[in-house]
């Protein structure tokens, strides 16, 4: 049988310091808890410096570049204006953004010559003969400014289309030009859903409402009606290199007018083109005044700013320093 223990000598704490080192327990939790929370809170004053800082910097660098008239009062220039990306109404490289540039590149009184610099593949037919027709009424109205189309890395179909409005077309001699035709792009799901069971339910009012619709066969009339169509667009094309091109053309034969592509150097060859040379040449050499003026028409101030602010923050939330906020 075992002997009763006394717990006040098994025990050696007294109460006493037991008090004290739970007061001791408690200090040091609420030590390390504020630490922990000085840290967080570090880490927030960074990240909000550094989004302050970035912000800041994005309002200067989008205000200063979006300065009307910036950098034309300095004298003699070329005025130049950008076509970057497919032409399409919803693109950056729209009608009316660049024929507006075109505008008021045409109308400033320091502009010696006007460049259109082209990197295109392309893009809507619309657009493009918008642009084109535009081009031609700011030549009428000031013959006096010479304008000039320069190809960057590519000037085809859409691009080349523009292109050709220009007194004269330049090109480095590894830039792609021509593409002069029309595509139109479509696909078939018939077999497929076959396979499937699955069966297409259409209702139409029109017998041809539902025109290559992509679950249906394509019926040969569909197909030569849309080649028709084609083939008009193509023409509208031809006529118009043809037309503003002229005897520069070494041949106007059914290749030139297929949809291939060619060099710059190539291009050259077979007129398409006028000479080989960047926008710096041509400003320098041609035009006769150095300092390029860009007159591009940039996106609205709100939409750059908050393209930029979120390039910004995807940035600051990769980084490293943020790393134990994710």
């Amino acid at each position: 049988m075992s002997e009763n223990k006394d717990p006040w000598t098994e025990n050696p704490q007294t109460p006493r310091e037991e008090d004290a080192n739970w007061e001791r327990k408690a200090l040091r939790d609420i030590a390390l808890e504020g630490v922990k929370e000085r840290r967080v809170a570090r880490r927030w004053g960074i990240f909000f410096k550094f989004l302050g800082l970035g912000y800041l910097f994005l309002i200067l660098v989008i205000a200063s570049d979006s300065l009307p008239g910036r950098s034309t009062d300095r004298g003699p220039h070329t005025a130049l204006v950008d076509i970057q990306g497919v032409i399409s109404e919803g693109a950056a490289a729209n009608a009316d953004r660049v024929v507006g540039g075109l505008r008021a590149a045409f109308k400033h009184p320091n502009t010696q010559g006007v460049i259109i610099r082209i990197n295109s593949p392309g893009g809507s037919p619309v657009q493009a003969g918008y642009i084109n027709d535009a081009v031609a009424r700011l030549k009428a109205e000031h013959p006096d400014t010479p304008l000039y189309a320069v190809i960057a890395d590519i000037g085809a179909s859409g691009g080349y289309y523009v292109a050709v409005a220009a007194d004269e077309i330049f090109a480095d001699k590894a830039s792609i030009v021509g593409s002069i035709g029309v595509r139109l792009d479509s696909f078939g799901f018939v077999d497929a859903m076959e396979r499937l069971g699955i069966e297409r339910r259409l209702f139409t009012a029109g017998e041809n409402k539902a025109i290559l619709d992509p679950f249906l066969p394509l019926a040969d009339t569909d197909r030569d009606h849309m080649q028709n169509l084609l083939d008009a667009v193509h023409q509208q094309f031809i006529d118009t290199v043809v037309t503003s091109r002229g005897e520069r053309l070494v041949t106007n034969g059914p290749e030139l007018f297929s949809g291939l592509v060619w060099t710059g150097e190539q291009s050259l060859d077979l007129g398409l083109i006028d000479g080989l040379g960047s926008s710096s040449h041509v400003a320098r050499e041609i035009i006769g005044a150095e300092r390029i003026v860009n007159f591009t028409q940039r996106q609205d101030f709100f939409t750059r700013l908050t393209e930029g602010l979120g390039v910004v923050l995807l940035r600051l939330f990769q980084s490293q320093e943020f790393s134990g906020l994710r």
